[in-house]
């Protein structure tokens, strides 16, 4: 199922789904697929993505909304990448990406909170330094994930529905996170 106003460049793939993989890949709107970039049997696109040239999508991915995919960036079958998440070109994605980071490397590594997406999508002050705060306590702390996302619970800012969203998906990833 492809949704509406959808760019398909030039020798853009995307596969159909399988009988086992649930019977669909499923392509929301207004999404970029530039020239040669690659969505995998049974994925899930939400809206507004971008996937640069020779980008890959495996088997089974979901993308998130306005999630971006560098030029000849990976990722790897069942992973997730998050809204408003940024993979850079060369990049390869092998567990889950959490929503709003900006992830690089051959075997992807965050370097922090894609600020110049959320500061294009205007994202508001108060929520960019909850965001900021979150990503020092769960990935620079040093503390042990479950200590993290316990002490942000504890913490007004896990009242921003951005943190909501974000723990929600570190806690249901299978695969593990990026870090």
């Amino acid at each position: 199922m492809v949704g509406d106003e959808n760019i398909i460049r030039e020798s853009a793939t995307l596969n159909r789904g399988t009988l086992r993989g649930g019977g669909k890949t499923v392509i929301g709107n207004s999404n970029l697929f530039m020239a040669y970039s690659h969505v995998g049997h049974d994925c899930a696109i939400g809206n507004q993505v971008i996937l640069a040239n020779s980008a890959a999508l495996a088997g089974h991915i979901i993308l998130e909304d306005h999630a971006t995919i560098g030029g000849l960036s990976a990722v790897h079958q069942f992973c997730r990448v998050g809204t408003h998440a940024f993979v850079s070109g060369l990049t390869g994605i092998a567990q889950d990406l959490p929503p709003y980071m900006l992830a690089s490397g051959n075997r992807a590594k965050l370097f922090g909170l894609n600020t110049v997406g959320l500061k294009r999508f205007k994202f508001p002050e108060t929520t960019l330094r909850a965001l900021k705060k979150a990503y020092r306590i769960i990935f620079r702390s040093g503390l042990s994930l479950e200590k993290a996302l316990s002490q942000i619970e504890d913490d007004e800012i896990s009242k921003v529905p951005e943190i909501q969203h974000l723990l929600q998906f570190i806690q249901q990833s299978e695969r593990g996170i990026c870090r």
